[in-house]
């Protein structure tokens, strides 16, 4: 008894260390996120510094083929949005109908809607025009931050958190994660290749989507416990009908 009694308190507190470390290193990322979002828009909005910006562009110059081009259009492709309104759809219907998680269900729409208001709302406020030299075709809209970085950190976010909860086996669930990060940044860096916006505009639009990712899943992380504790109690306090007699 006293030994199945120690080994529980050495799992909880396992446990309790291990959410320490993910806090931690969440709480981290987030303030390294807002620092880095509060420099770029202060080095390209009041100090008027672009030089970086056009070196990447010169850097990738000699790195522009045909083949290239091929690869990057298919990577851009999957940071669009003609793919993840799709994405998304098939994503909350699998939780919804299939896996039978109706959080997972509401989280998907909630933060891909209010990330893309996000997004059309800073447009608008920085107002920062996109690169006049695109190298294949002229994109549409406004520059900073960028859309496919924010919305891919978001979407491809979500799905790491979910895959990060769900696997319970440590060594296997950081291969999709680790490509899914990856998938991040090739989007990222196709839009910069493509020159149809500026490496801070990625940057920002990565800080940016990881701000609001981290943001808005505290936010339904803690409606989904007050949802669940306080229908529980109702139900619990529910009398019960006794049954007619006649």
């Amino acid at each position: 008894m006293v030994k199945r009694v120690s080994a529980r308190v050495k799992k909880i507190w396992a446990g309790l260390a291990l959410l320490s470390v993910e806090m931690t290193i969440v709480v981290s990322l987030f303030v390294c996120a807002l620092v880095a979002f509060i420099f770029i828009t202060r080095r390209i909005f009041f100090l008027h510094r672009t030089a970086f910006d056009f070196r990447v562009f010169n850097y990738l110059d000699d790195h522009v083929s045909a083949r290239n081009n091929e690869v990057v259009k298919l990577f851009t492709f999957l940071g669009s949005h003609e793919f993840l309104i799709p994405a998304n759809l098939g994503l909350i219907s699998y939780f919804l109908f299939i896996r039978k998680h109706k959080w997972h269900s509401i989280k998907i729409p909630a933060i891909a809607l209010s990330s893309l208001a996000l997004m059309f709302v800073l447009k608008r406020l920085f107002n920062r025009p996109r690169p006049d030299i695109p190298l294949l075709y002229e994109a549409k809209g406004l520059s900073f931050p960028s859309g496919h970085a924010l919305m891919s950190v978001t979407f491809y976010g979500l799905l790491i958190y979910i895959i990060f909860k769900a696997y319970r086996d440590k060594n296997w669930k950081w291969i999709p994660i680790s490509l899914l990060i990856l998938l991040i940044v090739v989007i990222g860096f196709t839009r910069i290749y493509l020159r149809v916006h500026y490496t801070t505009d990625v940057m920002a639009g990565y800080c940016i989507g990881f701000l609001w990712l981290v943001f808005a899943i505290w936010c339904l992380n803690r409606i989904e416990k007050y949802s669940k504790r306080n229908l529980d109690a109702m139900v619990k306090a529910e009398p019960i009908a006794a049954p007619s007699t006649s």
